[in-house]
Formats: C-alpha cells, sequence, structure tokens
C-alpha cells in the first residue's frame, strides 16, 4: 500500500483530547435539545454495531415486517459509509469503538476504508478516505492525494460534494504533504459556481447536470461547501472563501422550513427552494449542524437557532405522527417523504422551475402528500451524527494555534 505514515507516535484515542464543545454550547441556549443530542449521540453508539458486519458496514439497516413485529435487517456494503463512520469514531473513546467494531479501533478501520479507496473508481469515496486519514490519523495518503489532484487537473466536470469533500482533504493534510495545488482547484471550483444568492449547483460546471437540472443544487452541495470553505479560512485566512461559506449558510438558513425542515433541493439561480421533500433525519441531527458549527466556529455568523430548530424537528415534525426515533431498534429513521411515484415531485419541480423560477405545479401537495416514512438507516448517518457533535476544537485546530490539534496519530494503538 503507497500511503506515507507520519512517524509521531500519540494516542488514537481523542475522546479526551477534544472537548464537548459543541454540545455545551447547544446546552446554552436550549437546555432540553441538549439533552436531546445527548440522547441521539448514544442512540448512534447502540445502533451501529448491527451495520457492522465482518469488517465492512453495511450500505443499510432497512425496516422489515415480521412475524414478530418489525426488525432490521443490514443489507448490502458501503465504503464511502465506512469511512464517515471511521472519523465520528474517532471521537469517542477507545473502549467505545472496540466494543462498536467488535474488537478493532476507528484507526484499524481508517486503515482498511484508505486502503479499500486507492481501488475505487469513486471520486467522492477517494476524498473522504484522503480527508478522514489525515485529520483522524495523521497519515497523508499520498496515492489518494495524488489521484484527487489529477482527478481535478483533467478539467472534467464533477459533482459538488466530491469537490467539497477534496478541498477538505486537502486542508487536513496540509502540514502533512502538498496540497496546495489540490486546495486551489478545489476552492476556486466552487467559489466559481456559486450563484447569485449563495447556492451552489450540483455539478460543476452547473450545466453538466443536464439541461432540466443546471438550476438545482441539493442540500448536500449547501453544507459540505460551507463547511469546506470555513475551514479553509481557518487553515489559510481567505476571507473570499469566507464570505461564500457565510452567503450560503445564511441563505439555507432564511429558507429553512417553519417546523425546522432542512429542504432538499433548491434554485440556484434566485435562491429559492425548488422542491423540500424529501426532508432527511441526517441533515436535520448531523449535516446541518456540522456545516454551520463550523461555519460559526471559523469566526462565522452563529446560527444556533436554526440548527436548534432542524434538531426539534426530529420530534415535532408536522407532516406525520409516526415517530422518527426509534430505541428499539438502534435506528432514525431516515426520511418523511412524499407518496410518489419514482420521485416523480422532484422531476416535475425541476421541470417547471427550468422553465421560470418559482414556478410549480399547482396542487402538488395535493395530488404527492408529505406522509412517507422511509423505513431504513443508513451508517453515515451516525458517523456525521458522531463528528458533528463531538469534533469540537477541530476547526479551531487549523489554525495552528491551539496545542490540543498540534499532533499527529498513527493507527492501531
Amino acid at each position: 500500500m503507497g500511503i506515507v505514515q507520519q512517524p509521531v507516535p500519540i494516542a488514537a484515542d481523542r475522546s479526551d483530547i477534544f472537548p464537548l464543545d459543541r454540545l455545551r454550547a447547544l446546552g446554552a441556549v436550549a437546555p432540553t435539545t441538549r439533552a436531546r443530542m445527548d440522547q441521539l449521540v448514544e442512540l448512534a453508539k447502540s445502533g451501529l454495531p448491527r451495520m457492522y458486519r465482518k469488517g465492512l458496514f453495511a450500505h443499510t439497516v432497512r425496516g422489515v415486517n415480521t412475524a414478530k413485529g418489525k426488525a432490521v435487517r443490514a443489507e448490502g456494503d458501503s465504503l464511502r459509509y465506512a469511512i464517515d463512520v471511521a472519523l465520528g469514531l474517532s471521537f469517542t473513546s477507545i473502549e467505545e469503538q472496540r466494543r462498536i467494531l467488535k474488537g478493532v479501533t476507528a484507526a484499524d478501520l481508517i486503515s482498511t476504508t484508505a486502503t479499500r479507496a486507492e481501488f475505487s473508481s469513486d471520486p467522492g469515496a477517494v476524498a473522504l478516505a484522503a480527508w478522514t486519514s489525515a485529520e483522524a490519523a495523521g497519515i497523508y495518503a499520498a496515492p489518494l492525494f495524488n489521484r484527487l489532484t489529477a482527478w481535478l487537473e483533467s478539467g472534467e466536470p464533477v459533482n459538488t460534494v466530491d469537490c467539497a469533500w477534496a478541498l477538505l482533504a486537502a486542508v487536513a493534510a496540509r502540514h502533512l504533504g502538498d496540497t496546495a495545488r489540490l486546495t486551489t482547484m478545489a476552492r476556486n471550483r466552487l467559489i466559481e459556481a456559486q450563484g447569485p444568492f449563495g447556492l451552489f449547483p450540483h455539478g460543476l460546471p452547473a450545466s453538466s447536470n443536464g439541461r432540466w437540472r443546471a438550476h438545482v443544487g441539493c442540500f448536500a452541495d449547501q453544507v459540505y461547501t460551507i463547511q469546506a470553505l470555513a475551514r479553509l479560512h481557518v487553515a489559510s485566512p481567505d476571507e473570499e472563501a469566507l464570505a461564500a461559506a457565510e452567503a450560503c449558510a445564511a441563505r439555507i438558513c432564511a429558507l429553512q422550513g417553519p417546523a425546522g425542515q432542512w429542504w432538499w433541493h433548491y434554485d440556484v439561480r434566485d435562491g429559492s427552494v425548488v422542491e423540500g421533500y424529501p426532508v432527511y433525519s441526517v441533515h436535520q441531527h448531523a449535516m446541518a449542524p456540522m456545516a454551520l458549527l463550523d461555519l460559526r466556529e471559523a469566526g462565522g455568523t452563529d446560527h444556533l437557532a436554526a440548527v436548534v430548530k432542524g434538531v426539534q424537528w426530529l420530534d415535532t415534525h408536522p407532516e406525520i405522527d409516526t415517530p422518527l426515533v426509534s430505541e428499539e431498534h438502534g435506528v432514525i429513521w431516515r426520511k418523511v417523504a412524499r407518496r410518489e411515484p419514482k420521485k416523480a415531485a422532484r422531476a416535475i419541480s425541476a421541470v417547471t422551475t427550468s422553465i421560470r423560477p418559482g414556478l410549480h405545479l399547482p396542487g402538488l401537495n395535493l395530488l404527492f402528500p408529505t406522509t412517507y416514512v422511509d423505513y431504513e438507516c443508513r451508517p453515515y448517518e451516525f458517523g456525521w451524527l458522531l463528528y458533528a457533535w463531538l469534533c469540537g476544537g477541530t476547526v479551531a485546530g487549523l489554525s495552528g494555534r491551539d496545542p490540543k490539534q498540534a499532533v499527529s496519530r498513527t493507527w492501531g494503538a
């Protein structure tokens, strides 16, 4: 394997190095929500072992009906999701890691997934593995960074999320290897694509997303880009990057639903919502908090009120009466969606808004009501939940001024 290991051995357990700053900040403004997040953190730790099989993480665990009632069944395998889990688990204690991973540690999982990523054709998996190896293990995964650099140098269209992850990897590894070229290319591709209202399209360039969807950006395109640009500003002060992250965060917060919903598809041209559903649980408890708290810690605007509102939707969603958090099954059910055939509402809304911004088919909510619950839960949802709420100190450490972050790690300690 071509991965380069930095020669500074330190502990592989960051649970006592990084304080629970984010949960404390949450508790200061919303004690009840803090208590709920504490419960969800523990739920993630108890639910992940059900998703772990033979050294790998399943693609999903799906709720199935049995003679004894609903049960969950693990299905498939996902390299991306295993990497996400490894990053989140690196902020738990070694004892918790070994319990969840059946004897091994997050560092062991990082090593395994980084090796698998070397042979992956998925740029997103390569970027995630490079980021996680650098940040959580102090490892400069040279083959992965070489592939990411060549990928962006090719000039071919890229997905916004994959590009944001490449920038996150480059920022995390900047003191371990030469990531300057990758940083510049990823940063510029993102900023050049930003729309006039702060939002980012799904593809770079936007036209690569097709005629009817060139104007559309999804929620993930916004949050990972906010996170990447905010961290870049901390690592090497970049006011333009921070301003871009600020504009995007301000817009998605302005568009947040009345019950705290983080909507799914946006129109980059006029900063409106193309289609709100599904509302994904992971956006509410993990992805939005992860990005907005990164921005806050990077010196940007404090959007804690929006974070609180988003988390509260998990228990107070007005769309349905069905609970989304299941302690019994160790899951948070994946999403609330429309009852529709083959994502019809999203397809219709993409076409109508491509013709004219804000043009929506009348009666869409009556035709496709938002009463469907997706009874599955994917490992990355818990990986990001742990990371979002337990990684306090990581952003500040990118400046090089925090001695708690000025460390490297070895695998398998």
